[in-house]
């Protein structure tokens, strides 16, 4: 069986290299590659898009992007617990080139996909803004690539729990091909802690598993099917991405029937939150 859970390999500062770089291969799936890379201060990254979209996350830095002979200017953001996400996207047959003004964490997030979409960045301001939940089930959520984006395959958001609360509640699945109710969606979940101390828990259950495991900094989960809840130490404020893609341009998931009800009477929401808060204007967008 395929592990769930994937650790980060250090780099050292000052260095470039991939901290994470799981193919489809080794996530069991043909949808999505997740990697993070570093890029020491001046290093410059290179490629092609072949096959595949990607959209280019930034965690941490500042770089700039060219593509048609273009440079574009992306971010800074101090981290992730600093500022609201940028990023860019890249359709199939796309050259690129990135240069690194600032030392860079990137989330390199692909999906195999045959239709050719317009490059662009993604600026803050484009990012959505959600406070879901209530008590210690809130969470925010950041939207960057939407269903209603055009892009082929990938759907990417940023989500934050503080110290104690779960999110990803009521648990919740997306492996049934049953539009509107549900869509079959692989996922991925990069962690961060504030603190690198953090850790937390992500339950993934289904009726053929039931499967717990320990997060820390930089660890990957792959959700293949079944309901996946989360939940972070008390005092460790949590951030994960996640990355998902399938056939249909969709967020559709259905709640496990046992733990339904609490969405239909939330408490009032966590006073912790927003975590990051959101660039001018995106305040009304709940």
């Amino acid at each position: 069986m395929l592990p769930l859970r994937y650790r980060s390999r250090r780099i050292a500062p000052g260095r470039t290299g991939a901290a994470v770089n799981l193919t489809p291969r080794a996530l069991g799936w043909r949808t999505i590659h997740f990697a993070v890379r570093h890029l020491a201060a001046g290093a410059v990254w290179s490629g092609r898009t072949g096959s595949e979209e990607r959209c280019f996350v930034l965690l941490r830095g500042l770089f700039e992007v060219r593509w048609a002979d273009t440079w574009h200017r992306v971010g800074p953001r101090a981290d992730v617990f600093g500022d609201y996400p940028s990023a860019v996207y890249l359709g199939p047959g796309t050259s690129f080139r990135i240069a690194a003004q600032q030392p860079c964490e990137i989330a390199d997030c692909r999906a195999s996909s045959a239709r050719r979409g317009e490059a662009r960045v993604i600026r803050p301001d484009d990012c959505g803004f959600e406070i879901r939940g209530g008590g210690n089930a809130t969470r925010q959520i950041v939207d960057i690539v939407r269903p209603d984006f055009p892009a082929d395959r990938l759907l990417l958001c940023e989500v934050y729990t503080p110290g104690g609360n779960w999110s990803s509640y009521p648990p919740h699945k997306h492996d049934t091909d049953n539009p509107p109710r549900e869509v079959d969606l692989d996922e991925v979940y990069y962690f961060r802690f504030r603190d690198r101390a953090g850790y937390g828990f992500q339950r993934l259950y289904s009726r053929r598993r039931d499967e717990t495991v320990r997060v820390t900094h930089g660890d990957v989960v792959a959700v293949r099917d079944g309901y996946h809840p989360f939940v972070t130490a008390h005092g460790y404020d949590a951030y994960y991405l996640n990355v998902l893609a399938g056939s249909r341009r969709s967020m559709a998931a259905s709640d496990d029937p046992a733990h339904a009800r609490f969405r239909r009477h939330w408490p009032p929401p966590d006073p912790r939150l927003p975590m990051v808060p959101p660039p001018a204007g995106r305040e009304s967008a709940q």
